[in-house]
């Protein structure tokens, strides 16, 4: 069981899957609910203030690379774009729109995503990882319930 969790733990730390993939496969395979969500929050939470701190220079660092350049500046574009888009929707709102931003379980619009989007926005740090803990807790949330749903509908 301890095993099953490190997996979960593990795939909530993927960029892209992140707790969106996790909660499902958790569920599927048969994890307390509770206990999963809180590993999933943890495991998607942990990379989020080494995300703000450093990937923007890491990404800038690499983009003129020969080897590693194409993904950094897709990498770096993604979180410009939608740094871009949430500040022009959102105007001073900006902490509600990066909490919707991570919360809503849209492909792209994760923990990492958001994270590297406040970064970019020069927003602050503490604000930044509170916007981004609510939106995961609230993904979580609603990946929880569709997952169940879908479970018990299949099952």
């Amino acid at each position: 069981m301890l095993k099953d969790y490190l997996y979960v733990f593990f795939i909530s730390m993927v960029p892209l899957v992140e707790l969106r993939g996790a909660i499902p496969f958790a569920q599927l395979w048969g994890l307390p609910f509770l206990q999963s969500y809180i590993i999933c929050i943890i495991g998607n939470m942990l990379p989020v203030p080494i995300i703000y701190l450093f990937a923007r220079k890491v990404l800038e660092w690499g983009a003129d690379k020969p080897v590693i350049g194409g993904f950094f500046t897709f990498c770096l574009e993604k979180g410009e774009k939608g740094g871009k888009k949430l500040q022009a929707k959102a105007g001073r709102g900006l902490f509600l729109a990066l909490l919707l931003f991570v919360g809503i379980p849209l492909p792209g619009t994760g923990a990492w995503t958001g994270t590297l989007a406040a970064s970019i926005l020069d927003m602050d740090f503490k604000s930044s990882i509170a916007a981004v803990m609510l939106g995961v807790l609230l993904a979580g949330v609603i990946m929880g319930a569709a997952s169940m749903t879908a479970i018990g509908i299949f099952v």
